[in-house]
């Protein structure tokens, strides 16, 4: 959650440093190495808050070049009113698709990748990192260029706004143990090159952190409700009077 919040805030401060006129249209962003001493911070966080303000049509990356700031746009885009729900259903299904066509062009090498994505996730090692090399291989393993690019900009999604980090943190940073017993099914699915049976292992992850998600935004309303309504407790409470 640390981690989230001080990447979101680097989107800020440079967002705003772009708004400002401090990085004009056209202009390169300074290297990531130099973005991450200026702000103390990691150059994977750099990484992070840079493919932000991407899927956010502030900056463009060019390989082998540099990161760009493109023309501001003033009209509100499609990309702000893009939810945790949509994002979801959406990965469910392209990655439910992903899943079937990888499960008759895996290979080996790729199996074994994948296998060692859910060791590290056993041993609680880098489980985010592993959670996204688990969907990547299995999309790299379709051989489509398409499905690739489709699979990884609904990864993107996850951190375009402050509302779908807000709602995946409060789920994803939970359940690890049904997390690995998931990613495993689908693992076995694969391996056994089951297309029918790997679709259906990629809903059901799917389904379920939907649910969580669900069950995450009921809690918290539930929690605000509570809180209001202890204030107007407070506020219309009569205070006993002491009786001598």
């Amino acid at each position: 959650m640390g981690n989230r919040r001080l990447f979101w805030s680097i989107v800020d401060k440079i967002e705003a440093s772009i708004d400002s006129g401090v990085y004009s249209p056209g202009s390169r962003l300074p290297p990531e190495r130099e973005l991450a001493e200026t702000f103390n911070i990691s150059r994977p966080t750099v990484r992070e808050a840079i493919i932000a303000l991407e899927v956010r049509k502030k900056v463009e990356v060019k390989t082998g070049s540099g990161v760009y700031v493109l023309k501001s746009v003033n009209q509100p885009g499609l990309l702000e009113k893009v939810n945790a729900f949509e994002v979801t259903q959406a990965r469910a299904l392209i990655e439910g698709e992903v899943a079937a066509i990888a499960a008759t062009t895996i290979t080996e090498d790729e199996l074994t990748r994948l296998h060692q994505t859910l060791v590290d996730m056993e041993n609680g090692q880098y489980v985010e990192a592993a959670d996204k090399e688990f969907h990547q291989i299995i999309a790299h393993a379709t051989r489509n260029n398409a499905m690739i690019l489709s699979a990884e900009n609904l990864w993107k999604l996850r951190s375009s706004t402050p509302e779908i980090i807000k709602d995946y943190d409060s789920v994803c940073s939970k359940d690890n143990s049904k997390t690995l017993a998931e990613h495993k099914a689908i693992y076995q699915a694969l391996k056994s090159g089951d297309a029918t049976l790997a679709r259906s292992a990629m809903h059901s992850h799917f389904n379920r952190l939907i649910n969580a998600l669900f069950d995450a935004i009921e809690s918290r309303a539930l929690e605000e409700i509570k809180r209001k309504n202890s204030e107007k407790r407070g506020l219309y409470s009569i205070p006993n009077s002491a009786t001598t």
